[in-house]
């Protein structure tokens, strides 16, 4: 099963999106915003990504920036990160593809690829 985690009106988002249909990949979609990934949730994908916590965090995103956590992230554990994006799906990197293969936070489709 697979699972396209993003947000709508991202213009990333839109363009995976796009990727992935024109691939013909059978997929749920899963809007970020309503159904915001939980700590636990997280804390799986991170482990099945092979990458850090931190490579799940929206960085370029308002609330990111209005919260200063580009000064309080580094200091952060990964325990508190989690749960810090686990708050709001928004703070969380999108899109997300999840696959029985793996999980990918971002949009590049050479490692997307991979996962299908």
């Amino acid at each position: 099963m697979i699972t396209f985690v993003c947000y709508e009106k991202c213009s990333t988002c839109q363009k995976a999106k796009k990727w992935l249909e024109e691939k013909g990949v059978d997929y749920t979609l899963r809007p970020i915003k309503e159904q915001n990934p939980t700590a636990a949730e997280l804390v799986t994908w991170v482990a099945q990504s092979g990458l850090p916590v931190k490579k799940f965090v929206n960085t370029s995103g308002q609330l990111y920036r209005s919260m200063g956590l580009k000064d309080k992230l580094p200091a952060m554990s990964a325990e508190e990160t989690f749960a810090l994006l686990a708050t709001d799906g928004m703070l969380v990197k999108r899109p997300i593809l999840v696959t029985d293969k793996g999980v990918f936070p971002g949009f590049k489709p050479e490692e997307w690829e991979k996962l299908l």
